[in-house]
C-alpha cells in the first residue's frame, strides 16, 4: 500500500467538522477507495478553544493558516476559510508555491482569481480542486470537467442558492411574505443573520462564474455577470406566475453566443411543467446543455456541512488516487479571455407588474409607452391578487395592480419604457419586471 495522503485542515466551520466526520465514519473504506490512507494530520482555525462537537485530540494545531499551507508535514490543504482575497488567498497561493495540492470550497476566491490560480498550480505541479465550490453535494464540477468533455456547450444554467430557494418555495405554498419567509429562514438557520449575500444574488454569481469558466474555456469574470437579487419578489408576483402557468426561481444562466458570453442572476418565470420548476426547498439544480448528450440535469443538496464534506473528499480522492486534472477542464494558458455577448432580445419575454392609477386614460398611456419602445404586448390584464384588494395610492387615489407580458423584446427597451411609465405619474410604485425563461 502506498503512503498515506496527509492533510491540512484550515478552517472548522460546518464543513470543515463535517469532513472530519467523514473521514472518521469512512476510514477503512475512503483507503480501499483511494488505493492509500487519508489522514487530517494538522488544523487551524481562529478559536483553537471553541468548543466544537467534533474530536480534534491528536491532530496538531497550527494558529497560522498560511504557515500551515507550507507545513512539510501534509501533501493536501483543504481550505474552508472563505472569502474572496485576505488569509484564504494567502494560504492557497502559499500552498501551491509550496507544490501542495489544494481542495477547496471557496467559490468566491475563484470567481475572482481562478484563472491566476490554475496557472499557479500547473506552474508547480499541484492540483487545485474545487467541487464543493458549486451547488454543494451535486457533482457538476466533475461532470462538466470530466463527464461532458466530447461535448460542445451552449447553455448552463440552474438553481445555485438553497436559501433564496427555500424562501420563493415558502412564500409560494404559504402566502408570506418575502419579509416574514427571510425571518423564518434565519431563524432555521437556513439564511444568515445578514442574507445579503444570498438574496443578493452573489453567491449565485460566484458560482455561475466558475460554471462559465468550465463550460466554454473562459477566463473567471465574475464582473461580467449582472446580478439581481428576489428582495423585491412579492406575493402577488408569486401568485401571478402562478395564475399564468409558473413558478419564480433565481437562476443564473450562462450562453455562449455569436458575439460573446452571456452571465446573468436573476429571479425568473419558468414554467411549471419543466423539472427545474419542482425543485423546491434548499435543493439546488443544474443543468447543462450539450451538444452530441442533449440536456442533462443534476438536481440535489447544495449546501450543508454532510452534502459539501461529500464533494470535499471527493477531491481528495483523486488526488490520492493520483487524478490532477487542469482546474478548468484545460490548462490555464488556453484558457480565453471572457468577451461579454452584445445585447440581444430575450426570447422568453418579460412579465411585468405595475401599481396603476384608476383613472382614465391611465392604460391607454401606458400601452403607448410600450409601442413608443417598440415592445409589443402578449397580455395586458388588470387583476386582483388572490392576497390582496386594491391599495389607495401614496399619492391619493386608489391604485390597482395591472400584469403585462411582452412579446420577444430587449431588457434596455423594457427599462426605458418602464422609467417614462414612472415619469408619467400613472403608477403608484416602482415598476416589477422578471424575465421568462425558455427552457
Amino acid at each position: 500500500m502506498p503512503d498515506g495522503l496527509k492533510l491540512g485542515l484550515a478552517g472548522l466551520g460546518t464543513v470543515g467538522s463535517g469532513l472530519l466526520q467523514l473521514i472518521g465514519a469512512r476510514d477503512d473504506t475512503l483507503e480501499t477507495r483511494a488505493g492509500r490512507p487519508i489522514k487530517v494530520v494538522a488544523v487551524s482555525a481562529r478559536n483553537k478553544r471553541k468548543k466544537r462537537s467534533i474530536d480534534l485530540s491528536g491532530l496538531r494545531f497550527v494558529q497560522d493558516p498560511v504557515a500551515l499551507a507550507t507545513d512539510p508535514e501534509i501533501d493536501v490543504f483543504v481550505e474552508l476559510i472563505g472569502g474572496e482575497d485576505g488569509v484564504a488567498k494567502d494560504a492557497v497561493e502559499a500552498a501551491l508555491r509550496a507544490g501542495k495540492h489544494v481542495v477547496t470550497a471557496n467559490k468566491a476566491l475563484l470567481a475572482h482569481h481562478g484563472a491566476s490560480l490554475a496557472a499557479l498550480a500547473e506552474k508547480h505541479g499541484a492540483a487545485l480542486n474545487f467541487e464543493a465550490a458549486v451547488a454543494g453535494g451535486i457533482p457538476v464540477v466533475k461532470a462538466i470537467r470530466e463527464g461532458l468533455q466530447g461535448n460542445d456547450i451552449t447553455r448552463v444554467y440552474g438553481i445555485l442558492n438553497g436559501t433564496c430557494n427555500y424562501i420563493l418555495t415558502r412564500m409560494e405554498r404559504d402566502g408570506h411574505s418575502f419579509a416574514d419567509v427571510l425571518k423564518e429562514a434565519q431563524a432555521q438557520g437556513y439564511a444568515e443573520a445578514d442574507p445579503t449575500f444570498d438574496i443578493g444574488g452573489f453567491d449565485t454569481a460566484h458560482k455561475l462564474a466558475l460554471l462559465t469558466s468550465l463550460a466554454f474555456g473562459t477566463r473567471t469574470k465574475f464582473d461580467g455577470v449582472y446580478v439581481e437579487g428576489i428582495e423585491t419578489i412579492m406575493p402577488a408576483d408569486i401568485e401571478a406566475a402562478d395564475d399564468l402557468g409558473y413558478r419564480i426561481k433565481l437562476l443564473g444562466v450562462a450562453l455562449r453566443t455569436d458575439s460573446g458570453i452571456e452571465q446573468r442572476v436573476h429571479p425568473t418565470m419558468v414554467p411549471k411543467d419543466t423539472a427545474i420548476a419542482n425543485v423546491d426547498g434548499v435543493a439546488n439544480c443544474v443543468a447543462i446543455d450539450g451538444d452530441f448528450v442533449g440536456d442533462v440535469m443534476l438536481i440535489g443538496p447544495g449546501a450543508g456541512g454532510g452534502p459539501t464534506a461529500s464533494a470535499v473528499m471527493s477531491d481528495i480522492i483523486d488526488i490520492a488516487r493520483g487524478s490532477l486534472m487542469p482546474t478548468f477542464g484545460i490548462r490555464a494558458k488556453h484558457l480565453r479571455p471572457y468577451k461579454k455577448a452584445q445585447m440581444r432580445a430575450h426570447e422568453g419575454g418579460y412579465y411585468i407588474r405595475l401599481s396603476v392609477y384608476d383613472r382614465s386614460g391611465a392604460f391607454a398611456a401606458i400601452a403607448n409607452r410600450m409601442a413608443g419602445h417598440g415592445i409589443s404586448l402578449q397580455s395586458i390584464v388588470q387583476r386582483a391578487p388572490r392576497s390582496e384588494t386594491a391599495s389607495k395610492g401614496r399619492r391619493g387615489g386608489k391604485a390597482a395592480p395591472v400584469v403585462m407580458i411582452t412579446h420577444e423584446t430587449t431588457e434596455a427597451a423594457v427599462r426605458k419604457a418602464l422609467a417614462a411609465i414612472e415619469r408619467d405619474g400613472h403608477v403608484d410604485a416602482k415598476p416589477q419586471m422578471i424575465r421568462i425563461e425558455k427552457l
